[in-house]
């Protein structure tokens, strides 16, 4: 073991005490944690502790809505199902606990907070980084990662996002706590004063080289009202290309694109580019 490593298994004590926790989510915790003994993760770079996390689900189904659950908005726990943001966001907390040698319950807990709220603190339903533009923004302020886009290329994005309060039903905490509509609103405008960038899908092959494995990819979308309709983890494989390490849909399971990153958006008429997010190894 690494010298200075801090190894603890967690506590099925503490763990029960958490909501919607269960052995099995207990049990991928501990899997992942040995992973990084096993593998000798704990000096790694960032970027390589993502990708041996990501792959390490690879054939774990999706699953949608894991966060909707329950009737407030509570730190939810749930690693045996995962979708395209939670895949993601789980990768970045391990990875992050790994780096930190901590790989205590507190340590998760704290860091699966920070990366899922505004400012690292949960403040009911609103708090949470819905929009993937928001999150990117968030993490790129708070520098825990750095958005690369307009580093390697990226072209302005003309993003609005109004989705979530315009379409109110498909949300239940926003159906039943209309309260909560003024405040996604105001999120909106915010989102809607930045500035974007982005990588055409016409684009992406011509920065290729400029992408890292373990960088996170937001793909854009010409769906009204929304910026990001689908995330993943950039991989560089053997054929010397990038794909993407991600959730694909409902109905399967998480895996490494079989096309590189460029021709899978191009495959898919509502993808119209990426954003990408590098993740800082300073914590």
């Amino acid at each position: 073991m690494t010298r200075g490593v801090i190894f603890l298994f967690f506590l099925p004590s503490l763990f029960f005490a958490q909501p919607n926790l269960t052995d099995d989510n207990l049990e991928v915790c501990n899997s992942k944690f040995a992973l990084a003994i096993e593998k000798d993760l704990f000096n790694k770079p960032v970027n390589e502790i993502i990708i041996e996390i990501g792959k390490s689900f690879i054939g774990l189904d999706y699953e949608a809505n894991t966060l909707e659950k329950g009737d407030k908005e509570e730190l939810v726990i749930h690693l045996t199902g995962l979708d395209c943001y939670t895949f993601l966001e789980s990768c970045i907390v391990f990875a992050r606990c790994i780096r930190k040698s901590d790989t205590t319950f507190n340590c998760y807990r704290s860091e699966l907070e920070n990366i899922r709220y505004r400012n690292g603190k949960l403040d009911d339903y609103p708090s949470r980084l819905h929009y993937f533009s928001d999150w990117i923004y968030d993490m790129n302020k708070r520098g825990i990662a750095e958005d690369i886009t307009k580093k390697i290329g990226g072209e302005p994005y003309d993003n609005f996002v109004n989705f979530m309060s315009t379409h109110p039903n498909s949300y239940k905490r926003l159906k039943h706590n209309p309260d909560f509509i003024e405040e996604i609103e105001e999120i909106e405008k915010e989102i809607n004063s930045r500035e974007y960038y982005y990588i055409p899908q016409t684009k992406i092959k011509l920065v290729e080289d400029k992408i890292q494995s373990g960088d996170i990819i937001g793909i854009t979308t010409n769906i009204s009202g929304l910026d990001i309709s689908h995330t993943g983890i950039a991989i560089r494989m053997k054929d010397g290309r990038i794909h993407l390490l991600h959730a694909p849909n409902v109905g399967k399971k998480i895996e490494i694109s079989e096309k590189p990153l460029a021709e899978y958006i191009q495959s898919i008429k509502q993808q119209t580019g990426i954003m990408v997010l590098r993740v800082s190894s300073s914590l």
